[in-house]
């Protein structure tokens, strides 16, 4: 798999900690054995083929089950132990996760995180691919292999900047949304998912918008409308920290409640980090 990823057996060596001839071994004994050719060599370097590329998910699915063995195997121990792959998309990774991800280090000292941030979209192929624990979205998951668990609300507030006609506060009709120009998250975002069904919900189809810019950012898209014509929506959130210093403006339109949930593989082994950090989110909530 680390040979396929890099494209290298060098390359591949170096990243397993291994000798380039004892991965060569490898392969070639893999190749023999069953009398296939996975990777066919180009110049210096290797590329799959056909066969190569059909057994890659065989070779995924047994990863992700000698992972899920480890993890059952260290549960065994006393106290909570292990490794925790936590995905979240990027409002939830900006300004909501951090304050839970620093409190559970301090719990939990032992347990090593790995954390990355993408959108809602990557949060899940992550999770439904094995390659993570757990994730925490924004917005509505529909993916039958996992669960999902509301874990906090969210509010999402359209936003302009000073010069814009909105900055006003003067109240905003649903005409005034369908007209406007827009600077909007990219397709796959949560925030983009949730203003989409509440335009939705108002009878605007979110196709007809006028989108001047789509951004892969909370802070892209607040930098876009600052001295521009065009809005944007952001979790207040994301968004309070530039209204409080005077950048942007909060418009005067109500949109609906949002959710923040946590996501797990269904039909997998949780881990005890992995209810642990779960179980220190619904306290916080329940406390709230």
């Amino acid at each position: 798999m680390e040979v396929a990823a890099q494209q290298h057996v060098t390359r591949a060596a170096e990243a397993m900690n291994m000798t380039q001839s004892a991965v060569s071994a490898a392969i070639s004994s893999l190749e023999n054995r069953h009398g296939v050719v996975l990777f066919d060599r180009v110049g210096r370097g290797i590329a799959l083929t056909e066969a190569g590329r059909l057994f890659m998910a065989h070779a995924q699915a047994v990863l992700l089950r000698a992972s899920e063995a480890e993890a059952f195997l260290t549960d065994l121990e006393d106290g909570v132990t292990g490794r925790l792959r936590i995905r979240a998309s990027q409002t939830v990774a900006s300004y909501f996760l951090p304050a839970y991800l620093m409190r559970f280090r301090a719990r939990h000292p032992q347990v090593m995180l790995q954390f990355e941030q993408g959108n809602t979209a990557t949060v899940v192929r992550s999770l439904l691919a094995g390659e993570a624990d757990l994730g925490v979205v924004e917005g509505v998951v529909d993916a039958p292999g996992l669960s999902v668990q509301p874990v906090a609300r969210d509010w999402l507030r359209v936003v302009v900047g000073n010069g814009h006609p909105w900055a006003d506060k003067s109240p905003l009709s649903v005409e005034d949304l369908a007209q406007a120009d827009w600077v909007m998250r990219e397709a796959g975002s949560g925030t983009r998912a949730a203003f989409d069904t509440a335009l939705s919900e108002c009878g605007i189809k979110p196709e007809s918008l006028s989108v001047l810019l789509q951004l892969p950012s909370n802070e892209a898209c607040i930098a876009a409308i600052e001295t521009g014509t065009g809005a944007t929506v952001l979790s207040r959130l994301a968004a309070a920290p530039h209204i409080a210093q005077g950048l942007v403006v909060e418009a005067n339109f109500d949109l609906p409640v949002r959710t923040f949930s946590v996501l797990t593989p269904r039909n997998r082994h949780q881990s005890r980090a992995a209810l642990a950090f779960i179980a220190q989110m619904t306290e916080s909530e329940s406390a709230a």
